[in-house]
């Protein structure tokens, strides 16, 4: 049986991994807006925050300083799911465009979360 932290670390690099691609594919996603770069620039900056703040926690000063930054990365994940949502109802974004987007930020909402809780039950034990 593999050692629980061995098995946090594989996740976490998964994750990394997932967040920059992430990235990558909604600046791809917002070069092709026309027009509305004030709303452009919110979903970028929230949608690269995530794998940033991942990418942080990575190199944390402790368990606390960990859990916070992967809070924050949480935070930018739901902040980037409610500009997607804003993009499609507005009609800026076709749903089906935004699609694999919005199913890749709520894959690594999940992980976060997973991250998150494993975290905080470490901390504890």
């Amino acid at each position: 049986m593999p050692d629980p932290k061995e098995v946090i670390l594989l996740s976490e690099s998964k994750l990394r991994d997932l967040s920059v691609e992430f990235s990558v594919n909604t600046i791809k996603l917002c070069e092709n807006i026309k027009g509305h770069s004030s709303l452009v620039n919110q979903l970028e900056r929230s949608a690269t925050s995530i794998g940033a703040n991942i990418h942080e926690a990575n190199y944390a000063h402790g368990k606390p300083d960990f859990i916070a930054k992967m809070q924050i990365a949480l935070k930018e994940c739901y902040e980037t799911e409610y500009w997607l949502e804003v993009f499609v109802k507005s009609g800026i974004l076709d749903r089906e465009a935004a699609k694999d987007i919005y199913n890749q930020c709520g894959a690594i909402r999940r992980m976060l979360i997973a991250s998150i809780n494993t975290a905080k039950e470490n901390a504890q034990g």
